[in-house]
């Protein structure tokens, strides 16, 4: 008898590119392009990703022991938010007229793909919350700060063995939480995949460019700061500007080797 052999998979095969230095500043432009062309809708989203800064600045201040679940909150309808913005780059991509209304409701198809990985990006805030505690714990040698004066206590001198691992342990889960979305979220739209697969061809893209990759991180990290001053006004751009940069970062990174799906 002949030994089974099993048919071909029907799955698309991806290909992760090898990425260039200068791949991250054309990922900018294309995206300040995407919110040129649609500058209504990335107003929209801008005043979004502004009132959520405002909100947990204001937790912040006046009850800290609330910033890390309003912090979790904004890990949860930030994806979402972002997810609108890759639709309207993704319509443009094939021609398609944007809609606001769309690129509210485009993750309603893929709610449970989605839910999955940002219960996967909680979990990773979560135990970097707890690691923090640890830190402050250990590190800390002039007493736990007040909620007034946590910035100068933080940044006291006596405290830079504490200033030093924070920054370690908070560089180290930022990367993860980097790692696995920066791909993923545009990909469960484009392709509709699951979000282990998303997560595993985020993390392959991370690995496999990691100078290019650590460059866009560094580059994102830097105008959110901007952004921030003064007063945050600055997501009304920096916000929706990134999350158009971010869907043709996916599309720059991984390469669908059969027919691109067309938006609906």
């Amino acid at each position: 008898m002949t030994p089974y052999v099993p048919p071909p998979s029907e799955a698309p095969t991806k290909e992760i590119v090898a990425l260039r230095l200068m791949d991250p500043f054309r990922w900018l432009a294309q995206g300040a392009r995407d919110l040129w062309a649609e500058k209504g809708i990335g107003l929209f989203y801008g005043v979004c990703f502004l009132a959520m800064a405002l909100v947990l600045g204001a937790v912040f201040r006046n009850s800290p022991e609330y910033a890390m679940s309003i912090a979790s909150g904004c890990l949860l309808v930030g994806p979402f938010l972002a997810m609108g913005l890759y639709e309207v780059s993704r319509r443009r991509e094939f021609g398609l007229k944007p809609e606001l209304s769309a690129s509210l409701t485009c993750w309603d198809s893929h709610l449970g793909s989605m839910g999955m990985l940002v219960l996967v990006l909680i979990v990773l805030e979560l135990l970097w919350g707890r690691a923090s505690l640890v830190v402050f714990a250990v590190f800390f040698n002039t007493g736990m700060p007040s909620t007034t004066g946590v910035i100068a206590a933080v940044f006291n001198p006596n405290n830079w063995e504490f200033l030093l691992v924070y920054m370690m342990v908070g560089g180290v889960f930022a990367g993860l939480v980097f790692a696995t979305a920066v791909v993923s979220i545009p990909m469960i739209l484009d392709r509709d995949t699951d979000a282990i697969s998303a997560a595993i061809t985020s993390l392959q893209v991370v690995f496999g460019n990691f100078a290019v990759m650590l460059l866009w991180g560094a580059l994102i990290t830097l105008l959110v700061v901007l952004a921030l001053l003064p007063w945050g006004l600055g997501l009304l751009i920096i916000g929706p500007l990134l999350g158009h940069a971010s869907w043709h970062a996916y599309r720059g990174s991984v390469r669908w080797l059969d027919m691109p799906k067309t938006a609906a």
